[in-house]
């Protein structure tokens, strides 16, 4: 592929949302907590990707859900797409009902060639400022992707459970993946559109949202170590799909927690925090 996105580097767009609670608190209810949080409290970590909706009309779409390719992020000309990890840096709490403006730049445009095929690789950079100022800073690696050669395996469902010193259990079932996929306005059909996952991407089931694990490993972090996370990485090994159990791992490291999910004996997602 010769195509050149050198042009698109450095583009940037500025947009502003108030954090209204209720948002973040559907997710805390889909996800078994019934403790409800209100305006001026902390925003749990990562729920900032609730906000700042991308919601564009019918004609804008592409054919897998997501905004058509072509406006902020550059026209890559591969089918697959999905959001292959990120790095974060919290320098203050984001607080539910505030007003948050976040400035989004492309940082970098890669193309490299695997195993798999050609691969672009889109870097965004993100900073939120509330209020009191910069409260979070963020990368986030979007990945393009030739289509799949052949149906991808489905996870094993007799795996033992992997053995973690903090260790819990999510069921990733077609209704918490439909309500992630709306409190983020996130259209891509492979997280609910069982037809079109298995048919047209090739995939065996619906996948588990890469952010919705993110989200997990960081509330888990966080609630083990009992410190205010300073850095969070993540980053996405292998899909996970709906059905089977889906195990959220860490362990204490010198300098906060490596962490990871894991389904049917395989690693997910890997990620590291620290505090």
């Amino acid at each position: 592929m010769s195509d050149d996105f050198s042009a698109w580097v450095g583009r940037s767009e500025q947009v502003t949302d108030v954090l209204e609670p209720a948002r973040s608190n559907a997710l805390r209810a889909a996800l078994g907590d019934s403790t409800p949080l209100a305006a001026g409290d902390a925003m749990p970590l990562l729920h900032h990707w609730l906000y700042f909706w991308n919601v564009v009309q019918p004609a804008g779409l592409g054919p897998d859900g997501h905004p058509a390719k072509g406006g902020f992020l550059p026209p890559v000309p591969l089918p697959r797409r999905m959001w292959a990890g990120g790095r974060l840096t919290f320098h203050q709490p984001l607080l539910l009902g505030e007003t948050v403006t976040r400035t989004s730049t492309i940082r970098k445009v890669e193309t490299k060639v695997g195993k798999s095929g050609t691969l672009v690789f889109v870097t965004v950079g993100h900073e939120l400022a509330g209020a009191h100022g910069l409260a979070v800073s963020e990368e986030q690696d979007i990945v393009y992707r030739e289509p799949a050669a052949g149906m991808l395996p489905a996870p094993a469902r007799d795996a033992p459970a992997p053995q973690a010193a903090w260790r819990e259990e999510v069921t990733p079932d077609t209704v918490l993946l439909f309500r992630y996929s709306a409190l983020t306005m996130n259209g891509h059909r492979i997280h609910y559109d069982r037809p079109y996952a298995t048919g047209e991407e090739s995939y065996p089931a619906l996948v588990v949202h890469g952010p919705l694990q993110a989200t997990l490993l960081a509330g888990l972090a966080a609630r083990s170590l009992g410190q205010p996370l300073a850095t969070f990485d993540f980053r996405g090994q292998s899909p996970a799909f709906d059905g089977p159990v889906l195990h959220v791992c860490g362990n204490p490291a010198d300098s906060g927690a490596s962490l990871w999910t894991e389904q049917g004996g395989t690693k997910n997602m890997v990620a590291t925090a620290t505090c």
